[in-house]
């Protein structure tokens, strides 16, 4: 048994390995046998196919979107800055009770226009009172003064006083005098009126305008006092207003005084006011490093309001070269903006880019992601239309 087990040992294992692989084959040529064909799974072709993500589309007849060329123009070059609407301080009057007193009467509030002359407020000051009574005073002293003059130049004219003492008549004439019309002043400065005497001092506008500011209330105490007071209105021309805006420090040798700009606000899309440029701060923001830098701008309608927020285009005098495509071309997309660049096998690429100013002949400036002499769809809504539908 041993023998024949000897035997048959060489034998049986090369059979067994010619079976195995024999087996092998055949399972490996099946497989390659079931294969299907990519061809035959393919759906069915569509008008348009988007390709590599949403920024490459592939159209149907692609020759029906004319391109057009991207071109250089000479622009000038602009600064773009932000800020705020700000009152002209030089047009700014606050409104002041000479006489310190409770405020019996206020006629206008904040926010409201009123007209040089307009009666404001009126105010009960025990300082009128003291000033009737010195005014009472000194035309008691100044009567009295007067006929003792007359009387020492009637007697002097009969010899019967010295030079001396009319001269000293005179003196005190004269003194009283200037009691009297000192008194009288200080009437006119309150407001009051000599020959129709009142507690009540009436207090009118100074100028025409709105009032931006107001630090008294009814039965509020007005006046000035000795720590000083800043109004109790305030009255600005809003005819003339500042817009007021930031200018970075690598910026400000693009900026003079002079210098023209263009205002827009949020407020008035598609509107732009004209500025010219009147000061530039001589101190950084020293966490910001820029500087502020006053616009003026005229304001004839009010329409500028104080605080709005404004944004400012500055005209560099230095012209630079820019690339320029058609308006149309241009696809607006969640405030961002595209062109299509045709690519191959008819596909078109979708590129992002950043536009600048719109230029005569419906020119738009591109900033950057496109260059000079690229061929870009003339209209770009029409191929995205196209692209949706599909």
């Amino acid at each position: 048994m041993n023998l024949l087990q000897k035997h048959l040992r060489p034998v049986a294992t090369p059979c067994l390995l010619a079976c195995l692989t024999l087996l092998v084959c055949v399972a490996t040529s099946g497989c390659k046998g079931d294969k299907a064909n990519p061809a035959d799974e393919a759906p069915a072709s569509t008008p348009v196919v988007e390709t590599g993500g949403s920024s490459s589309v592939v159209v149907k007849d692609p020759a029906r979107f004319t391109l057009v060329q991207s071109s250089t123009q000479s622009v000038t070059g602009t600064l773009e800055v932000t800020g705020s609407v700000n009152p002209d301080v030089s047009r700014e009057i606050p409104v002041l009770s000479l006489a310190n007193g409770r405020v019996v009467a206020l006629h206008v509030g904040l926010g409201d226009f009123v007209h040089k002359g307009q009666l404001v407020m009126e105010v009960q000051s025990p300082d009128v009172t003291t000033a009737f009574n010195a005014y009472l005073k000194a035309v008691n002293d100044e009567q009295l003064a007067r006929t003792t003059l007359d009387r020492d130049k009637l007697l002097f004219d009969k010899g019967a006083i010295p030079k001396s003492q009319l001269d000293s008549a005179q003196d005190a004439e004269d003194d009283a005098h200037a009691d009297l019309v000192a008194a009288e002043q200080q009437l006119k400065i309150y407001g009051v009126d000599r020959n129709h005497p009142s507690d009540t001092v009436k207090v009118y506008a100074p100028a025409s305008g709105v009032i931006i500011s107001q630090n008294v209330t009814n039965a509020g105490a007005a006046g000035i006092t000795y720590a000083g007071a800043t109004g109790s209105l305030t009255i600005a021309d809003l005819s003339h207003v500042w817009v007021i805006v930031d200018v970075y420090e690598n910026d400000l040798n693009s900026v003079h005084l002079g210098q023209h700009a263009d205002i827009r606000l949020n407020a008035f899309p598609g509107k732009t006011f004209s500025g010219t440029i009147s000061d530039i701060g001589a101190q950084l923001d020293p966490s910001l490093r820029t500087a502020k830098v006053r616009i003026q701008v005229q304001n004839p309608n009010n329409e500028l309001r104080l605080g709005m927020f404004a944004t400012g285009t500055l005209l560099t005098s230095k012209a630079e070269q820019r690339t320029v495509v058609p308006s149309d071309s241009i696809l607006q997309l969640h405030d961002r903006s595209f062109v299509f660049v045709p690519g191959q096998n008819g596909s078109f690429r979708r590129v992002e880019i950043k536009t600048g100013r719109t230029l005569p002949g419906n020119m738009v400036e591109i900033l950057s992601g496109l260059a000079s002499g690229q061929q870009v769809v003339a209209n770009a809504l029409s191929l995205q239309n196209t692209a949706d539908q599909g």
